[in-house]
């Protein structure tokens, strides 16, 4: 590697290699280049102006952290063997979301590796993980990195990075990153000392905004996305908060990424996908380039969790103050905005804007549980940690048989009781005191008192046993009622493969109908706690009530009951069918295949 870097207000920069020191030549456009070559695994660190020497803002390779030098890391060392993959497009594929820290007892990329066949045996098609940049300590999230080309050195470092999604593809399973390109970490980013990476024009809930004003930033954060694609052989990108991207340039730099991705993605013969989170209710993040939006293969569609959470909960404190009634449900899951322009009490204004009918509902992400949703409670603590296994077989119906790309979080197919809590390594005592400030804020703020109550102690996210508490506990699949629930993930998944109404992201060929459902009932009258789901002539038959339902389900042609939580029963009533519904079950039904089965099925 020749290293060079931007530096375009500093008269001298120097490089420090060992004990020798190398005056690097100014160029007119900011670099600071020389004709050195490093060889891979040379340590290697800036001076600029005469002072403490600093990391490469691009560096691929911190072994000593954030603080140390940087290491050359040359990708084309390692011995791909994936030669035959063809790649996993994100849109209408099961993806699973997980830490590399807690998803193991080790907590490393290479112990990960060694669980892929349990995935492989579940059903998943993209392994998502959580971001893997470079942050100083050992444990946290990774959403406080700032080294956005390199891989955390706990986790096992690039080589690794690379061996996991070897082993992936190898599995037939696709590999997305978690990337944070809208803010860095508090300890360890200097980049403000190379260049004016950041700008006070724009305030992000971090601070100072990324300055996508200025041409190099701009190709500092697109060509770390290149890299993963073309030299680490990732599949998708999910991009965290786009919209703090606050970008005022002609072209957004959503939209440049995503052609050059598409150029990319051409270029090596696989389909590449980008994945945006972001909080504005607008298609504009998935409409295509061409039509003035940013071009993202899909986005999270965080409407449809707190629908399906609300419901199955009950919970209407904070965010989920509008929602929990089978009418939500119903526009979620034909329209994917609740707030689609209109009030969001939450927010206290109008939010979002209308999703047109004929939009593949396959470009948006949806779960029960993620990092965020379980992460963020005070406690960490997940729905099993409140529902029957019932409610939760009720939730992953909901999620695995919608028109969407559905997405799981670690450990959810089974139920665990591990919380997934808030957790921290800040070596500072100033920055971990903040932190934990800013937590019990965050605590208030968000109204978790009203379901926890105001004497519930929020977890240090500085003590170890806070992260210790967040690995996940395996021999729980030893439980029947685990494994049980895991078995139900499996069965659903697989249903989404073999019929076609209930894997189609057509929105128009959803809707859903309940128990109770009136035009004149007074909103202070509950609903009867059961839903059909209507997925073409496919149909997702829930009962939340703790008695005993018959169900009438409409349909127009003979259906088999295909799968059911609980011993549902079928026969056939006028108009369709009637689905006998033991208490907190979920019944699949299906278009008949077999004529000589007709005592299994109900016909009109």
């Amino acid at each position: 590697m020749r290293p060079a870097v931007w530096a375009p207000a500093a008269a001298q920069v120097d490089l420090v290699v060992g004990s020798s020191s190398i005056p690097l030549l100014s160029g007119h456009d900011g670099w600071w280049r020389t004709d050195r070559d490093l060889d891979h695994g040379t340590d290697y660190a800036f001076v600029l102006d005469g002072g403490d020497p600093r990391p490469d803002p691009r560096s691929r390779w911190q072994p000593s952290g954030v603080h140390g030098p940087s290491r050359v890391y040359d990708s084309s060392t390692f011995g791909w063997t994936d030669a035959g993959w063809t790649g996993a497009d994100a849109r209408g594929h099961v993806t699973y979301e997980l830490h590399v820290g807690t998803f193991t007892p080790e907590g490393t990329l290479r112990a990960a590796i060694g669980h892929l066949e349990e995935l492989v045996d579940l059903g998943v098609d993209l392994v998502e993980l959580l971001p893997i940049a470079p942050f100083n300590g050992v444990h946290g999230w990774g959403y406080d990195g700032v080294a956005v080309y390199a891989v955390h050195e706990p986790y096992g470092g690039p080589a690794a990075l690379q061996e996991l999604v070897d082993a992936a593809h190898a599995h037939g399973l696709g590999v997305c990153l978690d990337v944070v390109h809208n803010h860095l970490g508090p300890s360890g980013n200097y980049l403000d000392e190379f260049g004016p990476y950041f700008t006070r024009e724009h305030e992000t809930p971090w601070g100072a905004a990324v300055n996508l004003a200025v041409p190099e930033v701009r190709r500092w954060l697109i060509d770390s996305a290149l890299q993963w694609f073309r030299d680490f052989h990732v599949d998708a990108l999910r991009l965290d908060a786009v919209h703090a991207l606050i970008d005022d340039s002609p072209v957004h730099v959503l939209a440049e990424l995503s052609d050059e991705v598409a150029a990319l993605s051409r270029s090596l013969g696989r389909p590449l996908s980008l994945i945006a989170e972001t909080d504005l209710n607008d298609i504009v993040s998935v409409t295509p380039t061409g039509a003035g939006g940013w071009g993202m293969t899909a986005q999270w569609a965080d409407d449809v969790h707190h629908a399906v959470h609300a419901l199955v909960t009950g919970e209407r404190h904070g965010y989920y103050v509008d929602f929990g009634t089978p009418e939500v449900l119903r526009k979620a899951l034909t329209g994917v905005f609740v707030h689609d322009g209109s009030f969001s009490t939450f927010r206290g204004r109008d939010w979002g804007r209308p999703v047109p009918p004929a939009t593949d509902g396959h470009r948006f992400v949806v779960a029960a549980s993620t990092h965020d949703q379980v992460g963020n409670r005070a406690l960490g603590d997940r729905p099993s940690a409140r529902l029957d296994p019932g409610r939760l077989a009720v939730e992953a119906a909901l999620i695995l048989l919608s028109p969407f790309s559905p997405m799981l979080f670690m450990g959810e197919e089974w139920g665990t009781r591990t919380p997934w809590q808030f957790f921290t390594d800040h070596p500072e005592p100033p920055l971990a005191d903040a932190v934990r400030a800013g937590r019990r804020r965050e605590f208030g703020g968000h109204g978790w008192d009203v379901l926890y109550g105001g004497d519930v102690e929020v977890p240090d996210p500085q003590s170890v046993a806070t992260f210790e508490a967040s690995v996940l506990t395996r021999d729980e699949l030893e439980l029947p009622d685990h494994a049980r629930l895991r078995d139900w993930y499996r069965a659903l998944i697989a249903l989404r493969r073999s019929v076609p109404d209930l894997a189609s992201g057509d929105l128009g060929a959803t809707d859903v109908v309940w128990g109770g459902e009136s035009e004149n009932r007074p909103q202070d009258v509950p609903w009867d706690g059961w839903l059909v789901v209507h997925r073409g002539s496919a149909r997702v038959v829930l009962n939340l009530s703790g008695d005993e339902v018959a169900i009438p389900v409409h349909t127009d042609d003979p259906v088999d009951l295909v799968a059911s939580w609980e011993s549902a029963s079928l026969e056939p009533a006028p108009g369709g069918a009637l689905v006998q519904m033991p208490p907190r079950s979920v019944a699949v039904l299906a278009v008949a295949t077999e004529p000589a089965s007709r005592s299994a099925r109900a016909r009109r």
